[in-house]
């Protein structure tokens, strides 16, 4: 890559770090060419997308676009390194990412920041198991339903045995 092609690159990666709701890095090593496309597809669907970066080009980046040094190490910046962008849901793409190195036990994820707060490999784990955003949505809406369908219930039940005195009395 020439000089003034790595200056454009470095601009375009830190407007896509700048405007990310999340992002992830990965490592993508052992990852045959067939599967990355595939994991491209996968994220492609979640409004997510790969990019396969050489390290100092994204410490460079990161610099500019104010993420914490911190972050992004040079132990994190080792080997073959891969961002994940994602401009839609922050977990969704994560889950992706969990489900597909399952299947494939490649990549693994390195660190990431996730609306804003720094996540480490365990979190990012974790954050990959969890259920569907609508699945949590709804386990929500059945606890909350839960205490009035027993208030129903009680009540409905007081009403039947009523019923049933009054019947065993006319009958």
């Amino acid at each position: 890559m020439k000089k003034a092609e790595k200056v454009l690159f470095t601009d375009n990666l830190t407007a896509e770090l700048k405007s990310a709701k999340s992002f992830v890095l990965i490592n993508y090593t052992g990852l045959s060419v067939s599967s990355q496309q595939e994991l491209k597809k996968r994220l492609k669907e979640v409004c997510a997308k790969m990019l396969v970066v050489k390290n100092t080009l994204l410490k460079r980046a990161s610099e500019t676009a104010k993420i914490d040094k911190k972050i992004l190490t040079d132990e994190v910046l080792s080997g073959q390194t891969a961002l994940v962008i994602s401009s839609g849901d922050p977990i969704s793409f994560i889950q992706v990412l969990g489900k597909f190195a399952k299947e494939f036990s490649v990549p693994q994820m390195k660190v990431g920041i996730v609306d804003g707060l720094f996540q480490d490999n365990a979190t990012l784990v974790k954050l990959a198991t969890l259920p569907g955003r609508n699945a949590l949505l709804s386990q929500l809406l059945g606890s909350l339903m839960s205490s009035s369908y027993g208030l129903v219930g009680t009540l409905n039940g007081n009403l039947q045995k009523l019923v049933y005195v009054l019947h065993a009395k006319a009958g």
